[in-house]
């Protein structure tokens, strides 16, 4: 009997979703959920690992999260976790950056430590023109997209302005625009109003939306989108009072809920693929699984059909998984 390794189960897998997904479907604006079980946790996270790196390498933004670690029963926590890993400052210095090519100068040029506008003005070249022309390069890459909330594009733009040096914020503003986009109940509504935004805050009920307007920055910055990874889903049927982050019934559903609200806002992305890895027995258990949340179990039951392994199904064994993307054979059956 063939002894096979942790790689040659969850390498054909991930291979597979760098080819069809990454480098193809996803890179031309579509969206995917993805999940994977079977096997055991070292071989599903190495399956996430490697799809973390295939995605590094094809140019995403990349965020992986571990349910033991990370409240996934409200949205806006899953959010965050996001906005933390991506480094969204480094994507809007690349924004910067574009502004300054589309202005006709190298970025490169500017000495470290100096921003665009004194350096500018050091040329003798920050014109009321230049002026204008860095405002309505800022209005049309963060306002002139649909997809991005609002608050979100005019926060970004005040911060890509702060790094151009023009228009320019004082830091204790660009710190009020950052807690704000990490949803810190110290960004207080009143000094937001101050820099332009509506009086609101991130919530669980808006967090997918303001997801989706940070992918659209990851794009605008250059990137080819957003790849998500979410281990140890297994948690949620936890019962054990050792663990970190432990689920009531109430929290289970409700985590529930917001991966169902995912599988069904996933036209509402683009760019963006995202993987969930658990043991069976969400599969199994009828009083913590997926069963036990029939809203849920609607979407994910049919999948669940053939022993053969489909790497193009949305719910993966790698259990079946065999080297070089073959089926493992037991009891004479694929």
């Amino acid at each position: 009997m063939e002894v096979l390794t942790a790689m040659d189960r969850v390498g054909p897998v991930t291979d597979f979703w760098k080819a069809q997904y990454l480098e193809t479907y996803i890179a031309d604006g579509g969206s995917k959920v993805k999940f994977l079980t079977g096997g055991n946790e070292i071989e599903r996270s190495l399956a996430l690992n490697n799809f973390i790196r295939d995605s590094e390498a094809s140019g995403y933004k990349t965020a992986y999260i571990s349910a033991g670690k990370v409240w996934l029963h409200d949205f806006k926590h899953i959010y965050v976790a996001i906005f933390d890993m991506i480094d969204f400052e480094s994507c809007l210095q690349a924004c910067a950056s574009r502004v300054i090519k589309e202005l006709g100068y190298d970025p490169d040029l500017i000495p470290e430590g100096q921003d665009f506008a004194s350096w500018l003005q050091a040329c003798g070249a920050f014109d009321p023109l230049t002026k204008r022309e860095i405002r309505e390069n800022l209005s049309e890459m963060f306002f002139g997209n649909t997809w991005i909330d609002n608050n979100f594009a005019i926060s970004a733009a005040l911060i890509t302005g702060s790094i151009l040096g023009y228009p320019a914020i004082e830091p204790a503003a660009k710190d009020l625009l950052m807690a704000w986009h990490r949803g810190e109940k110290e960004a207080r509504v009143s000094a937001l109003r101050k820099l332009g935004l509506s009086p609101s805050r991130i919530t669980r009920v808006n967090a997918r939306h303001m997801l989706r307007s940070l992918v659209e920055i990851i794009l605008i910055s250059g990137y080819r989108g957003l790849a998500v990874a979410i281990d140890n889903l297994e948690m949620l049927s936890s019962t054990s009072a050792l663990e970190e982050i432990r689920y009531t019934k109430m929290r289970r559903e409700d985590a529930y809920e917001s991966i169902r609200e995912m599988i069904d806002g996933l036209d509402t992305f683009s760019h963006f693929m995202i993987a969930f890895a658990f043991g069976k027995e969400l599969l199994e258990d009828e009083a913590c699984g997926f069963k036990s949340y029939q809203a849920l179990w609607m979407r994910i039951q049919n999948e669940i059909e053939s022993e053969r392994l489909n790497r193009f199904a949305d719910i993966i064994d790698i259990g079946k998984a065999g080297r070089n993307g073959t089926e493992v054979v037991t009891n004479g059956r694929f």
